[in-house]
């Protein structure tokens, strides 16, 4: 199914990364000829205003003072991105609270075909990219806006990351339009062992992507004491890969909070364009 229709979730400050970070996404957007609803939220913050004179009783001035984060500075950023590169689109300005704001992109993610987040190396930014993982039922594409600059907006070269599992799976099935449309597929899947059913299974996903006119080329790529996460940072890295696509959580989501794992590496440092399913 080709992708048309997209979620763009804005939050936080209009900084001169997160522009750029919009401006790059809009841009992938109109290379897919896709629409894209920015929702842009107001989040509650608190400010402490500085006290006038330090010979005065300040005790009122030391009060939090509620306001709210620049999300129509970032609308503003967005329009200027869709008229530049004209994009279909449609504009949502919503005022929440912290707790509210990644249960609400969720549900609205439910009703695009993906959700295309401009990722902020923060905590904020790893949640939403959680909850739109666990609770959307559609595909993550992260944009880190740190690399949002450089970023190729075509994805000529992919590397799908296999280990047969079912999150890896529905990532395939997902990213279909993408790997159609790409010059090179590469799938790798990261393993010290090389066991015939991973060699297998690698070999009998380049006959099933074969079938959908996609040729790709599979090789499994060794640990060797690093970590997986870090095997495909390397390899994105190593190729010039515009796009990882891999899926998220394939073992247990507590486990990978405590002991770590490919997904929260992936998400806490995006080498490039990433895509994940679960």
């Amino acid at each position: 199914m080709p992708i048309k229709d997209v979620l763009l979730p804005l939050v936080g400050e209009p900084s001169e990364q997160a522009t750029a970070g919009i401006d790059t996404c809009v841009a992938v957007a109109r290379h897919l000829g896709a629409r894209v609803v920015a929702l842009a939220i107001e989040q509650d913050i608190q400010v402490r205003p500085q006290p006038i004179s330090p010979d005065l009783d300040n005790s009122e001035m030391t009060e939090a003072v509620r306001s709210v984060t620049d999300a129509r500075g970032l609308l503003r950023a967005f329009d200027r991105a869709a008229v530049r590169f004209g994009v279909r689109n449609e504009q949502r300005l919503q005022r929440l609270a912290a707790s509210d704001i990644a249960v609400t992109f969720s549900e609205r993610a439910r009703l695009a075909d993906l959700s295309l987040v401009p990722m902020k190396q923060d905590g904020t930014s790893e949640k939403l990219v959680e909850q739109l993982l666990f609770e959307s039922g559609r595909p993550v594409l992260i944009c880190p806006e740190q690399l949002a600059a450089g970023l190729s907006i075509t994805f000529d070269d992919v590397l799908v990351a296999w280990d047969h599992s079912a999150p890896a799976a529905r990532a395939v099935a997902d990213a279909l339009p993408l790997l159609q449309s790409a010059a090179t597929v590469r799938i790798i899947t990261a393993t010290d062992s090389r066991t015939p059913r991973e060699i297998s299974s690698g070999s009998a996903l380049v006959a099933h992507l074969a079938e959908h006119g996609i040729k790709a080329q599979f090789e499994a790529v060794r640990i060797d004491g690093s970590s997986v996460g870090k095997v495909f940072e390397a390899y994105v890295r190593s190729h010039a890969t515009d796009l990882l696509v891999m899926g998220a959580y394939g073992h247990s989501r507590l486990n990978e909070i405590i002991w770590g794992g490919a997904t929260k590496t992936v998400i806490g440092r995006p080498p490039s364009w990433v895509m994940m399913s679960r």
